[in-house]
């Protein structure tokens, strides 16, 4: 059986180098060797080795500047290092250990005490992982608005400035659309919450499903109104965005567990920058106060409508 983990052998001796490749490839691991530490480190800037083991001893860079090396490279996650060395007082294993090793082993060493160091080191890495997966689940969890899947209103406030940092930094256009169920306290009244959370929920598939994926993103700004947010989107091609997604959900009945068909419309509010608009004028409430304005022009105008101005 094959272990996740590939293992990266540092080792400037052939017959060594040989010795661990074989034995490495018996207990299962996929394994990449390097001559010495300056090679090994090129290899892991390539493609990242979370279990390394390397020889103390060696030309170009030696094992325990290897460690230090690596233990700079934080990026990729983890990386599980075993030093091998005849060195055996108390203080190489200290300086081993402090250099950045997380164990070590004197030579000749055991085979089946290599491998079993090796497993411990695995569970290490996969416990590491574990760890690392529930916390991106919680962070998901703490920007996701729970009844709809879009990003909160914590995300949009702390995501917005960025994203008008960096398009004015690489002088992009940036658009932002703000939209409003029209008459959803009517759905909640006739057929209950139960209904309007179902519409809800229709409504921001139909806004996520229309986007960029990984570029553009949704956030629900409150009750039934949602903020889009379009990088390097010049504020006419927003407007022609909005009026497409207009027409998409008035033709778009939502049926309901009760057996209901509600036809929804929405109103959209645009506005948006260009690297040619003034700093002054762009800061994330200018920007969410103007889209407000004009999402209020089109409620006025009668609902169902797009009504934008550019800063």
């Amino acid at each position: 059986m094959k272990i996740d983990f590939p293992i990266l052998v540092v080792e400037d001796n052939p017959v060594s180098r040989k010795l661990l490749e074989k034995l490495l490839g018996k207990a299962g691991y996929d394994v990449v060797s390097a001559q010495n530490g300056r090679e090994a480190l090129d290899r892991y800037k390539k493609c990242f080795f979370p279990l390394v083991i390397t020889d103390w001893m060696m030309p170009e860079m030696t094992g325990p500047e290897l460690c230090r090396a690596l233990r700079s490279q934080t990026e990729n996650g983890y990386i599980f290092i075993i030093l091998l060395t005849a060195k055996d007082s108390k203080n190489d294993i200290v300086a081993g250990l402090e250099a950045g090793a997380d164990d070590y082993l004197t030579k000749p060493f055991d085979r089946a005490e290599l491998v079993a160091r090796l497993k411990t080191g695995t569970r290490i890495l996969e416990l590491e992982r574990s760890l690392k997966t529930a916390t991106e689940k919680i962070r998901e969890l703490s920007v996701k608005d729970p009844l709809t899947g879009c990003y909160n209103r914590g995300f949009l406030t702390e995501r917005l400035p960025e994203e008008i940092s960096r398009a004015r930094r690489y002088g992009h256009d940036l658009s932002l659309v703000i939209c409003d169920l029209d008459h959803f306290k009517e759905v909640n009244d006739n057929y209950g919450h139960q209904a309007g959370d179902t519409v809800l929920k229709r409504f921001a598939d139909i806004l996520m499903s229309s986007i960029r994926n990984g570029v553009d993103w949704v956030s629900r700004y409150g009750g039934e109104e949602f903020l889009l947010v379009f990088p390097e989107t010049p504020f006419p091609a927003s407007l022609k965005i909005a009026e497409r997604l207009r027409m998409k959900i008035a033709r778009k009945a939502v049926d309901t567990f009760g057996g209901h068909s509600i036809n929804i419309t929405a109103s959209f509010g645009v506005t948006g920058f260009s690297p040619h608009t003034p700093d002054s004028k762009i800061t994330p409430d200018t920007l969410i106060k103007m889209v407000d304005e004009k999402l209020y022009q089109a409620k006025n105008a009668g609902r169902n409508a797009v009504r934008g101005e550019s800063l």
